[in-house]
Parts: structure tokens; sequence; C-alpha cells
């Protein structure tokens, strides 16, 4: 039985890596529904991507699918925000949205919670 959340916010998991706990984080979003995902910097760790250290699973894999399900067949809004090691995906954001299936990519956002404050 999965439990629902107005928003959930994830950040630094590092896809790419050998330490990711991939694995976790797929458990986590399978038992776990939201109108809103904040991917919050480094979701994908794109130092990594030009090194012999890259490491991509297939756990990694289910990882974004699982996101992309989110996004797809749950309808939750899911908003992307690069940090450092995801700093590449600032390249094809512009004064327009960016937008990878139905994750939106952003150099920032205005999160308005239950209470209509704005975080």
């Amino acid at each position: 039985m999965s439990k629902r959340y107005r928003t959930i916010w994830i950040s630094d998991v590092h896809l790419g890596t050998r330490g990711c706990k991939a694995a976790l984080l797929n458990s986590f979003l399978k038992a776990h529904q939201c109108e809103f995902l904040y991917l919050v910097g480094d979701i994908i760790d794109g130092w990594r991507i030009s090194t012999s250290k890259w490491y991509w699973p297939g756990e990694h894999n289910r990882v974004i699918r699982q996101v992309l399900r989110k996004s797809e067949k749950e309808n939750t809004k899911v908003i992307y925000i690069p940090g450092n090691h995801d700093e590449f995906l600032r390249d094809y954001i512009s004064e327009h949205n960016f937008v990878m299936g139905n994750i939106q990519v952003l150099d920032e956002a205005v999160h308005t919670t239950n209470k209509n404050e704005k975080i």
C-alpha cells in the first residue's frame, strides 16, 4: 500500500556512481505517490560521464523509469533543478521551459505550500 504526499523533495542521488543507493530510491518511489516531485540537484552525476569511473547498472535505469512513470501515469508534476554535478542540463534551459518527457527542467522554482506559503 503506497503513501500519498502532496510534495516530495529528492536530492544528491548521484546516478552514475557506485555509491548511489538506486535500489533504495526505487523502492521509495514505488511506495510513495505525490502531486509534486522535486528533483533538486545532483540526481545524475554528470562529472562521471566522461571518466572511467562511470557506472550505470540496471537499477539506475529503473529509477529513471520510475520517475517517468510518475510523471506520465500518476499525474505527478516533476520539476528537476540541476545542481553542480548535473549542470550539463543547464545548457538546455533557456527563457522557455525545457521539458524531458513530462519532466520540467528549471534553474530555480518556487513551490507553494498548502498554507499558500512560497518556498
